[in-house]
């Protein structure tokens, strides 16, 4: 009999999500522990020196389940080969979800920017800033500094305390995308980049970088919603298609 399967994830991670609706899809049976409920489950992870979610498990064995591929290869399964979006496309809409962002965020009351988003102590401000942050860490990454899980959830600094300042910071970030691209070579889309998960290439960490800020731009629209405002020029399932997102927007 084969050993369990289990996967440890937290309400609101992105690839967490992704994880647990790909296992889903491939009908594969296997344990699911929020470690945010279950405090044990960070502590396993801990002791084999694991520091983030998602992560699967199988006896000994583990993998930080970032990548499908990876997952797929990992439990024996069939990939299913979705093939990114061309570089090029990826910074267009990796540039319309920032843009989008800046204008979601800039919609939530200086009131309500603090609250938690559920089942997480993470803060709408705290998820405006991280989506311009992912966006920012590639950039670094890209430039030659290793992606670390703790770069990308940084807090934000003690200047960014309205909406209007995360757009600000927001527009920055989106200046030095554009900068990037406009002197980027061609072929530089299979060029390496450490990250924590494992070495990537350039196209896979864009790609990552591109449907991870969408997923997180997505629970922007949500949390206006709860507060019944509609969002500002809402991103519709053709602004994001031919990226990997899961089908949900919050898993909790």
């Amino acid at each position: 009999m084969s050993e369990p399967i289990i996967l440890y994830w937290q309400p609101g991670c992105t690839s967490c999500l992704r994880a647990k609706e790909f296992l889903h899809s491939h009908g594969v049976d296997f344990e699911s522990i929020n470690v945010v409920d279950d405090p044990t489950g960070f502590q396993r992870l801990a002791a084999r020196g694991i520091k983030n979610v998602p992560v699967i498990t199988q006896g000994d064995r583990f993998i930080l389940a970032q990548v499908l591929t990876e997952i797929a290869n990992f439990l024996g399964l069939e990939d299913d080969d979705a093939q990114p979006l061309p570089v090029d496309e990826l910074v267009i809409k990796l540039h319309m979800v920032l843009a989008a962002a800046q204008r979601y965020i800039r919609q939530i009351p200086v009131s309500h920017l603090n609250h938690a988003l559920p089942g997480r102590t993470r803060s709408y401000r705290e998820l405006g800033y991280h989506i311009f942050r992912i966006a920012e860490c590639f950039l670094e990454a890209e430039a030659g500094a290793t992606l670390t899980d703790e770069d990308l959830n940084s807090p934000p600094g003690e200047d960014l305390q309205t909406g209007a300042d995360i757009a600000e910071y927001g527009q920055g970030v989106l200046g030095a995308v554009e900068s990037w691209w406009k002197n980027t070579p061609d072929d530089k889309e299979g060029e390496s980049i450490a990250t924590y998960f494992g070495k990537q290439t350039l196209h896979v960490v864009l790609e990552r970088t591109t449907w991870h800020s969408a997923q997180h731009t997505r629970q922007l629209m949500m949390v206006l919603n709860k507060l019944d405002i509609k969002p500002d020029g809402p991103l519709l399932t053709d602004d994001l298609a031919g990226l990997p997102l899961p089908d949900q927007v919050w898993d909790n």
